[in-house]
């Protein structure tokens, strides 16, 4: 009888394991929706125009007044006004000209909806920060993984919260 209830108890959690996997795996946006591809563009917009290339304008269009930014190393920032403050003299005023890279395939984007209707996403990746000094090759700083939370405000993305997490010094690399 205790064998019976074993074997019983280990396939339904296979099955639950695999009903698991599979709602995991078919939540995710297809890489080619407009959903993922409009974050996917904010995001270039946020990193490649506005941090890699110290212009602000990205920042303040895409964040929400409400922003909360939670970083692993550095602490919390809140509030629009002290995120763009802290963007503009710190990141835009280093010794060396910081760059951010999207690792490639990592990017994953969740939609969230109440009653069927879109309202926000949760999108998820790996990045990379670099610096570049004067009379030195590019080198890499750091290694992270980063969640946002989007929220679809007046038929407008903005992010509303940002965590970057497990920050890995130098060169290493994820697995």
């Amino acid at each position: 009888m205790i064998r019976l209830l074993c074997k019983l108890l280990a396939i339904t959690a296979l099955l639950a394991t695999c009903l698991f996997i599979h709602t995991s795996a078919t939540a995710q946006v297809a890489d080619e929706s407009n959903l993922n591809t409009v974050l996917a563009a904010n995001d270039s917009r946020l990193f490649d125009i506005g941090f890699n290339g110290h212009d602000i304008s990205p920042f303040e269009e895409l964040i929400d007044d409400n922003f909360e930014f939670y970083h692993d190393k550095g602490g919390i920032t809140l509030g629009k006004a002290a995120f763009l403050d802290s963007i503009k003299n710190g990141i835009f005023n280093l010794s060396y000209h910081a760059r951010r890279e999207l690792v490639p395939g990592t990017l994953k984007v969740y939609p969230l909806e109440k009653n069927g209707v879109l309202y926000g996403a949760i999108q998820m990746g790996e990045h990379r920060f670099y610096a570049l000094e004067p009379g030195k090759p590019e080198y890499q700083t750091s290694h992270a993984l980063f969640t946002h939370l989007w929220l679809l405000k007046d038929g407008k993305w903005k992010l509303a919260r940002a965590l970057s997490y497990d920050h890995e010094s130098g060169g290493t690399a994820k697995k």
